[in-house]
């Protein structure tokens, strides 16, 4: 029996062991063979977690067994997964990954031949309701699994795009994730000079949790003042998002990463950046001369709305970046090296530019523990409460309740069980009161909604 909670929004996800192993991995496999037609040539590829080789196998197993050709690409950055599908033209692709969470868990990104994942809304269902009936379509021939090399075709891409006016020295805390053993290197041959810590591929990631945030990038911080480098960058475990550290060592949320890209776009056209988001970006989109378009939070929804838009980028404020230039994908290894191009052509430091954005008081995302059966309804009541108290609420992604003096985002975790919220206001003292007012409220609704 396949366990409904780990179908998430836009992907597939457990703990190794207890909510996914190699016959639910067979399984799975089967039901997107057949989801796609039971036949093609398929891209395999997996993050470095210990679980991620059997899994793989398994997974190729099942689509083998509906009929479709594997290539298996070893372990790779997820942005390299997404390329290697649609620049080879195949019918689609997986990779074993669980991004960010902690070494015990693992999944599955279904990826279709446009380079779309699977997706809530967008299939997801689908494959859920498939896999929980046991539901797929067996071949009457086999598929056959091949190996494939697809980092040097993508790292020609790359190459191929970015030409430094000057040596740019890069930091880079690597996570011991899928990107340790190519980013380096890419970024020498692009004429970079890096430093790298946590730079040997480990699924038990001794150096940190293979999530980039305030509290594990501070070494990284460190090191980029001391070596004097021109900025920083944070990976996280499959490498699709960049967390970016200016000269002077401060950590960049997402939505100022991508104001330096919005003010250096090569051309003018339509930005993405989801709810959560500050709201200075507004202004420096239309400042730039482009076009702000606000999207629910998380990669499907993103990259979907920068595709469906004709987007030249996207960005959502937990750092994943997507870019009309590589296929509408949020590819943290595209974005260390337009960063670099970037300030290799500026005058100016990285945290000269990012002091040029008028800036409000806001926190980082808190986590709070939800059940997942109980999520949807917390954020629901939530939402009565502030409308209760005169705030102007938004549901496009969760509940987002405004006032005259800020704003809070209370959602559901796509991928924990859990209620993250943010929090924005227009002077400390405002924002101080309504965290500790939403923290209060959220913490009360899960006790009475959940017994906890």
């Amino acid at each position: 029996m396949v366990d409904p909670n780990i179908f998430r929004a836009y992907d597939i996800r457990g703990v190794f062991g207890k909510d996914i192993n190699e016959e639910v991995a067979t399984l799975l496999g089967k039901v997107f063979g057949t989801y796609i037609g039971n036949k093609g040539e398929t891209l395999a590829g997996r993050d470095v977690r210990l679980s991620g080789e059997a899994l793989c196998k398994a997974f190729s197993e099942g689509m083998m067994d509906a009929g479709c050709n594997v290539y298996d690409a070893g372990m790779i950055p997820t942005p390299v997964a997404y390329f290697g599908v649609v620049a080879l033209k195949m019918d689609g692709g997986f990779q074993v990954t669980a991004s960010h969470n902690p070494p015990e868990w693992n999944g599955f990104k279904l990826i279709l031949n446009t380079g779309d994942t699977v997706s809530e809304g967008f299939g997801m269902e689908k494959i859920k309701d498939m896999a929980t009936k046991n539901e797929f379509r067996l071949a009457e021939k086999k598929g056959c699994l091949k190996k494939i090399d697809v980092l040097p075709v993508y790292e020609n891409f790359l190459l191929g795009r970015f030409k430094p006016e000057r040596k740019v020295t890069i930091a880079l805390d690597l996570s011991n994730g899928a990107g340790c053993n190519f980013v380096p290197k890419l970024l020498s041959k692009a004429g970079c000079k890096t430093i790298a810590i946590n730079d040997v591929p480990d699924g038990n990631f001794p150096g940190h949790l293979p999530e980039p945030t305030q509290e594990t990038l501070q070494h990284l911080s460190h090191l980029v003042i001391s070596s004097k480098a021109d900025f920083g960058v944070g990976l996280d475990g499959d490498a699709d998002r960049a967390v970016f550290v200016d000269d002077l060592g401060r950590i960049l949320p997402g939505d100022v990463a991508l104001a330096v890209f919005v003010t250096n776009l090569d051309k003018k056209g339509k930005v993405v950046y989801d709810v959560s988001c500050s709201s200075f970006l507004k202004k420096v989109i239309e400042d730039a001369g482009c076009e702000p378009i606000e999207s629910r939070v998380g990669r499907a929804f993103v990259m979907r709305k920068v595709r469906e838009t004709g987007a030249v980028i996207g960005g959502e404020k937990s750092n994943h970046i997507y870019f009309s230039d590589v296929y509408g994908f949020d590819d943290a290894i595209f974005a260390i090296c337009k960063m670099a191009e970037i300030i290799s052509k500026s005058e100016t430091k990285l945290s000269e530019i990012v002091d040029k954005f008028p800036r409000l008081p806001s926190i980082p995302i808190i986590s709070f523990d939800c059940p997942d059966e109980y999520k949807s309804m917390v954020v629901k009541e939530l939402a009565k409460f502030f409308e209760s108290k005169g705030f102007i609420i938004n549901t496009i992604d969760g509940m987002k309740a405004t006032s005259e003096d800020g704003w809070v985002l209370i959602r559901p975790s796509n991928t924990m069980p859990q209620i993250k919220m943010t929090a924005e206001a227009k002077t400390e003292e405002k924002l101080k009161e309504l965290v500790k007012l939403a923290q209060e409220v959220i913490k009360k609704k899960i006790e009475e909604l959940s017994g906890r």
